[in-house]
C-alpha cells in the first residue's frame, strides 16, 4: 500500500469521513463545470429541493458545443444555444462564476482553470469531463466525474470515492528535439496498455518529467485517463510555482510565501512507498502516432503497423478490428500515410506552447493541396497571446484556418466534424470510432508539431526532418 506520496497526503487532507460502504467521503476543493454535463445535475438539485453548498468553489465556462468559425449568438445550432442559455441561467440562479464568450477568460475548462490560477497544488479537483486529470500537473488530485456526481458536488462539496493505488512512472534522460510530451504519454500508453492504470493514480517523475514545462506536464496528465488511470500528477516544484505566481486566483504577498512552503511539503518524499513503478528512457522515444482505434495503438513515426504476432494475445481482437476500421494492413509504414484533415487544438494540445511548436513547422511552408488544416486556441487568453506573437498570421500565410476558442474537432459536439472516411491528423486525445463526428472517420493522434508536419506534407511525416531543414 502506498504511503508518503503526494496522492496519500492530499487524500488524507481532504478526507471527511469513512462511509459504511467502505468508500471515503472526500472534500472537493475546486469544482469545474461546463454546459454539457450540468443541465441534468442542476435539474436534480431542483427536484430534491437542494441548493449549491459552496458556489464560490465552483467555476463555469462554455467549451464543448461552441462553434469555432463564428460565435455570434444565437448559435446556428438551437440545441447548442439552449445548452449555453441553460448554463447561463443556472450560474445566475446559484451565484456561480461563469467565464462566458467574450469575457476574455472563456475557453476549454482544462485550459482556463490553470491559466487563471484556479488550479493549485494540494487541491482536489473534480469536473464532469474525463480529462480533468490534466490538473494533476500542478500536484493536485484531479478526476472526471459523472452527471449525478456533479449534482452531488454542487449539493455537498464532496464525493464518495475509493482510494486508488499509486504507480510511479519514472522517466530518465531527456526528450530529443522534435519529441514532445504528447509523444511521451502516447509511448507510455502504448507500452503499458489502455487498461493498465485501472485502479491507479499515476505519479509522473524523473529527470525527463522535471525538465517539462507546465504546459507539457498538463499534456502528460491529461492523457493519464487514456491509460486507464483515474488521475495522473506531477509533484509541485519551482516550475509549478513560477507558472502560478501572479495569476488572478493565485495567492499573493505573504500568503504566496506561505502557500509555496506548504505546497513544497506535499511532494512525495524520498521515503515514499509506491504500489508499483515502471521505468522509461526518454532518449529512446520517437515521435509517436496512433494507427488504430485506441490511444494504446501507437507506434513510432518510423515504424509500421504491427502484425498480430507482435501484439499481446489479449489485444489481438481489438487489433483485428482496428485493421478493418482503419483500412490498414499489418506491415504498412505509418510515415507516408495520406491524411485529409489536420486539427491543432483541444484540452490536450491547445495551449500557447503547442501553437508555437506547430507554427515553427508551418512557418515558410504551405498546407498541401487538398488538405483542410485549422488551428483552434484552447482559450481566449491563448488566442490573444498567440495573436500578439503573430502566430495567427504564420498559420494563415501557410494555409491554415485560424479559429475561435473551443473544444472543436476533439469530439462531435459542435460543427467541426470529419466527413465520411476522412483521415484526421489530430492533436487531441481520443481516436475512438466516431469520436471526431463521422461514424467511419479515422483519427491519428500525434503532437501539434507532427500535425503541422502532416499538413504541409499531405501525409504523416517525421517532424524532426522538417525541423532540421
Amino acid at each position: 500500500m502506498s504511503a508518503g506520496t503526494l496522492y496519500d497526503k492530499v487524500w488524507d487532507l481532504h478526507r471527511v469521513a469513512e462511509l459504511p460502504s467502505g468508500s471515503t467521503q472526500l472534500f472537493i476543493g475546486l469544482h469545474l463545470i461546463h454546459e454539457v454535463t450540468t443541465p441534468q445535475a442542476f435539474a436534480g438539485l431542483r427536484d430534491l429541493g437542494l441548493t449549491v453548498l459552496h458556489p464560490e468553489r465552483t467555476v463555469a465556462t462554455v467549451d464543448h458545443i461552441v462553434p469555432t468559425t463564428s460565435q455570434a449568438r444565437p448559435f446556428a445550432d438551437p440545441l447548442a444555444e439552449a445548452m449555453l442559455e441553460t448554463l447561463e441561467r443556472n450560474c445566475a440562479d446559484y451565484g456561480i462564476t461563469l467565464h462566458g464568450l467574450g469575457s476574455g477568460r472563456q475557453g476549454i475548462v482544462h485550459v482556463i482553470a490553470p491559466e487563471l490560477g484556479l488550479t493549485q497544488p494540494g487541491m482536489t479537483v473534480a469536473c464532469g469531463d474525463s480529462h480533468t486529470s490534466t490538473h494533476g500537473a500542478f500536484g493536485a488530485i484531479a478526476f472526471g466525474i459523472g452527471t449525478s456526481q456533479v449534482r452531488d458536488v454542487l449539493a455537498s462539496q464532496s464525493l464518495a470515492m475509493g482510494k486508488l493505488k499509486v504507480r510511479r512512472i519514472w522517466v530518465d534522460g531527456q526528450l530529443q528535439r522534435g519529441v514532445y510530451a504528447k509523444d511521451l504519454v502516447l509511448h507510455v500508453i502504448r507500452s503499458l496498455g489502455v487498461k493498465a492504470g485501472v485502479g491507479y493514480a499515476y505519479e509522473f517523475a524523473g529527470p525527463a518529467i522535471a525538465a517539462l514545462s507546465m504546459e507539457e506536464r498538463m499534456t502528460l496528465c491529461n492523457m493519464a485517463i487514456e491509460g486507464g488511470a483515474r488521475c495522473g500528477y506531477v509533484n509541485p516544484d519551482a516550475t509549478t510555482f513560477a507558472y502560478l505566481e501572479g495569476r488572478p486566483y493565485a495567492p499573493a504577498g505573504a500568503a504566496w510565501e506561505r502557500a509555496v512552503a506548504w505546497w513544497q511539503s506535499l511532494a512525495s518524499g524520498a521515503d515514499a512507498v509506491f504500489d508499483d513503478q515502471v521505468d522509461f528512457d526518454a532518449t529512446t522515444i520517437a515521435p509517436t502516432i496512433t494507427w488504430g482505434i485506441t490511444p494504446g495503438q501507437g507506434i513510432g513515426v518510423n515504424e509500421a503497423v504491427p502484425s498480430l504476432e507482435q501484439t499481446e494475445p489479449d489485444e489481438r481482437p481489438i487489433a483485428e478490428e482496428a485493421y478493418r476500421y482503419m483500412d490498414l494492413a499489418p506491415g504498412t509504414p505509418i510515415a507516408g500515410l495520406a491524411v485529409d484533415v489536420c486539427f491543432i487544438g483541444s484540452c490536450t494540445n491547445g495551449r500557447l506552447s503547442d501553437l508555437q511548436a506547430a507554427a515553427a513547422v508551418a512557418k515558410g511552408r504551405q498546407v498541401a493541396a487538398g488538405i483542410t488544416a485549422f488551428v483552434v486556441p484552447g482559450s481566449e487568453q491563448v488566442a490573444a497571446a498567440a495573436e500578439a506573437e503573430g502566430l495567427d498570421e504564420v498559420f494563415r500565410q501557410a494555409g491554415f484556418q485560424w479559429r475561435e476558442p473551443g473544444c472543436s474537432m476533439c469530439l462531435a459536439m459542435n460543427p467541426d466534424r470529419l466527413e465520411g472516411r476522412q483521415i484526421s491528423a489530430s492533436s487531441s486525445n481520443r481516436n475512438f470510432k466516431g469520436r471526431q463526428g463521422s461514424a467511419t472517420g479515422r483519427t491519428l493522434l500525434m503532437s501539434p508539431a507532427m500535425v503541422a508536419a502532416a499538413a504541409v506534407s499531405g501525409h504523416v511525416a517525421d517532424v524532426r526532418l522538417l525541423l532540421n531543414e
